[in-house]
């Protein structure tokens, strides 16, 4: 039994190792593990931009790009929340990497902060019912005057 147990655990062992041609099947089985082979693809020259600003919903962004192949540069702006506008001018490449410089323009500007004091959202609650009526009679008595009894 021991040596059944033993040929087992040698089998498992052998088959995380795997072979040297980098299969994990035993030979025989399966098929050999995939080569990767890495290939790239020449970048290709673009030219691209879109704005949106929609004054009814407070919305400004765009962004304008342009690449010749092998280095992408371009900007990209949006309106924030405060009413400053982040533009965010980048160069990306594959020897630098992607490279950004952040600005901002205009002045912040914060609503005036007014304490919190809430207002009641209910009223004091009004009955929705009246006094209880009675709804039995007094009971008649079902027994007489006792007789005396001396």
């Amino acid at each position: 039994m021991w040596s059944k147990v033993l040929l087992a655990s040698f089998c498992l062992v052998a088959l995380a190792m795997g072979r040297p041609d980098g299969s994990h099947a035993p030979e025989g089985y399966g098929y050999a593990a995939p080569k990767h082979q890495q290939s790239y693809e020449k970048g290709m020259p673009f030219d691209f931009s879109y704005v949106v600003k929609d004054d009814y919903q407070n919305l400004d962004f765009g962004h304008k790009s342009n690449s010749d192949g092998k280095v992408v540069t371009g900007d990209y702006h949006v309106l924030l929340p405060d009413g400053r506008v982040q533009t965010v001018t980048y160069t990306a490449g594959g020897y630098n990497g992607y490279q950004a410089q952040v600005a901002y323009h205009g002045e912040a500007k914060y609503p005036d902060a007014k304490p919190y004091a809430p207002a009641p959202s209910y009223g004091a609650p009004k009955p929705t019912y009246g006094a209880p009526a009675p709804t039995y009679k007094e009971p008649a008595p079902v027994y007489g005057t006792p007789a005396p009894s001396y």
